[in-house]
């Protein structure tokens, strides 16, 4: 699989759209394993300088620390929630269908299924 270079790839992690002969690496990217761990560390690790300025605030750390805490968790939590929304968006810019990504089961059903195979009534 083709990788892109150093510049395309400062590119793609700016939001642009590589060449098409970089759609697999995209699709990896995107849906393989540690995906998301990779769009949450896209996303929060520049948010990290801007709120350690407010360890510059007078005052003890602990109130800087949980200023930090009040901005970080809630873009944390819908960071998290609209990592699918964004994924769809980005595969749309590189022009795979979002919708022929097979989804995996979610848990709770596939609990279900096995539940009702192993302990089914007549």
């Amino acid at each position: 699989m083709k990788t892109p270079t150093f510049r395309q790839r400062l590119r793609y992690d700016l939001g642009g759209v590589l060449p098409p002969d970089l759609q697999d690496w995209v699709l990896q990217e995107l849906t393989g394993p540690r995906s998301t761990a990779r769009y949450l560390a896209r996303f929060l690790l520049p948010l990290i300088p801007a709120l350690l300025l407010f360890l510059l605030f007078p005052g003890p750390n602990w109130i800087a620390v949980l200023m930090m805490l009040l901005i970080f968790i809630p873009v944390l939590y819908f960071a998290s929630g609209l990592h699918l929304v964004y994924r769809a968006f980005r595969l749309g810019q590189h022009g795979i269908d979002a919708a022929s990504i097979p989804r995996t089961m979610p848990r709770a059903e596939r609990d279900r299924e096995t539940y009702e195979a192993n302990y089914r009534h007549p």
